[in-house]
Parts: structure tokens; C-alpha cells; sequence
């Protein structure tokens, strides 16, 4: 009988203990420290770039700004980028307790990761020098540039196999700078990764580059958050909402996505709302 005591006492703690984990901590930990560590990238125009006045500026990190300040809580961005946005958040403790760096929500990405609501619809294509792609089978045999740690690589070899390339020559590179310098320098002949990114490289030089054929894939954006913390993924995901509900969201996607920016980009989805 003793022992059946000292049994259902271990299993009492260890189910205590299970569901210490699963509730986490971070909603706790930003709440009593009112400061949220957001990972955005620097070097990802117009998300997360830094402008002629050298100043951390885009959309991902005004809606990072737009999150902290509705939480009440004080903002500090940390620079991540496509290797280091995921480790981040895997820490313990986190080094940041959200990820935006547009970054798609895929499921071999939340097997290690959770993950908000969608909060920002984009999808893959190609760039390349104007008039020198008029089909998108001219592409085959192509050097084509993509980015490194990131689905765009793998998108970009699947689509060119599809066009009839055996064997696709996509060179990986670090970030949206080296991407685009190598394809200003003659490196590769075009360039792929989610759409808006090319837009904004493609005005560094007006009228010399050019999206060509179709959406390759369709890229969701999500807020890269914290496994298995439930209250922190909700207050991410109802103030996205409110943001949404109140006007505010648009306010801010039109400031860096409207027709007269640099990246117009016309709204096509609407953001996930629960009654």
C-alpha cells in the first residue's frame, strides 16, 4: 500500500510537471518583464531593412512594434536571418519570443516551432533582366539564384523540373543583397524567392528587371513563436485580429505595400478571425 502511495504521488508530480511545460512560460516572462524580443531580419526589404537613414525599418517590424505596444509592453528587435530565425526561438530561454522575418508557415518548420495565424499572403516567382525570359521554359538551363535555409531553394529546382530541367542549377545564397548582386553581376540569369522581396530588389534599378511567368508556390506567412505556450500563441493571434478589426493592419500594409510605394502589391486575402 505504501508503495501504490509513493506511485500515484510520482505520477501526481510528473503530470504537474507535464503541464508546466505545455503551458510555457513566455506569456509570463514578457508580462512581468514588459519587454518582447522580436527577431526580424535587417537585410529583407521592405520586412526588415536598414534605410538611407540608417535606420531598422519595414513592415514586419512595425507590426512587431504594432504588437508590443498593444500588449503594453516595451519592444527590442534582434537580428536574425534565414539560419538563425528558427534557432532562435528554440532556445531556452528563447533568445527572442517571436519571429517575424517573413517567414512561411510550413509543417516540417512547426514540428520544431509553433506558429501565429497567417498574417501576411505572398507567393514565389522569378526575376530576371527584362525581355530575356519571354517563356518560362526559357528558364531551362538557366543559372538560377535562391536563397539559402529557406523553402525557395527547394521550390525553385521543383519548378524548374517541371519545365523539363533535369538537373537544375539553383545556387543558394545568404541573403536578398548577395541574391540580387549576383544576378547584377551575370552570375546566375534570374533570381527566385517570395515575390514581394524581388519587387523591391527589381526598384533598386527601374525598368531593368522584371517578374516573369506564374506564382511557383503559395507562402504564408506566420509569427514564429515558442513550442507549446498556448497563452503567449493566443495573445499573439488575437491582437494580429484586433489589429486587423480595428483598421490598423491595413494602415500599416499600405504604408509599405500601397500603389504608390515602392513594393505595390494589392492585398488578395483577409486575415483569420474568430468570433
Amino acid at each position: 500500500m505504501k508503495g501504490f502511495k509513493i506511485s500515484v504521488l510520482t505520477a501526481v508530480l510528473l503530470f504537474a510537471s507535464a503541464c508546466m511545460v505545455l503551458a510555457g512560460p513566455t506569456y509570463d516572462r514578457v508580462m512581468k518583464d514588459k519587454v518582447v524580443k522580436a527577431g526580424i531580419t535587417n537585410k529583407g526589404k521592405p520586412f526588415g531593412f536598414i534605410d538611407a537613414n540608417n535606420e531598422w525599418v519595414g513592415f514586419d517590424m512595425d507590426v512587431a512594434k504594432e504588437i508590443a505596444k498593444r500588449l503594453g509592453v516595451e519592444f527590442e528587435p534582434v537580428v536574425v536571418n534565414n539560419k538563425t530565425r528558427i534557432s532562435f526561438v528554440q532556445t531556452n530561454p528563447p533568445k527572442v519570443d517571436m519571429v517575424l522575418s517573413n517567414m512561411t508557415h510550413k509543417r516540417v518548420r512547426d514540428e520544431k516551432i509553433d506558429f501565429s495565424i497567417t498574417y501576411f499572403f505572398d507567393g514565389q516567382k522569378i526575376l530576371a533582366p527584362v525581355g530575356t525570359v519571354k517563356d518560362p521554359k526559357d528558364l531551362v538551363g538557366k543559372k538560377i539564384g535562391s536563397m539559402q535555409g529557406t523553402t525557395s531553394i527547394v521550390n525553385a529546382k521543383a519548378y524548374l523540373k517541371r519545365l523539363g530541367d533535369s538537373n537544375p542549377n539553383v545556387t543558394g545564397y545568404q541573403n536578398e543583397v548577395e541574391m540580387f548582386e549576383a544576378l547584377r553581376s551575370g552570375r546566375v540569369q534570374a533570381i527566385s524567392t517570395d515575390s514581394t522581396l524581388l519587387i523591391a530588389l527589381a526598384a533598386k534599378e527601374p525598368g531593368k528587371y522584371e517578374l516573369v511567368g506564374e506564382f511557383i508556390s503559395d507562402e504564408p506567412y506566420g509569427v514564429g513563436l515558442p513550442e507549446d505556450d498556448s497563452a503567449w500563441r493566443d495573445a499573439i493571434n488575437f491582437t494580429i485580429q484586433d489589429m486587423w478589426k480595428d483598421g490598423k493592419y491595413m494602415e500599416l500594409y499600405n504604408k509599405w505595400f500601397g500603389p504608390d510605394t515602392e513594393t505595390p502589391f494589392p492585398m488578395t486575402e483577409k486575415i483569420e478571425m474568430w468570433p
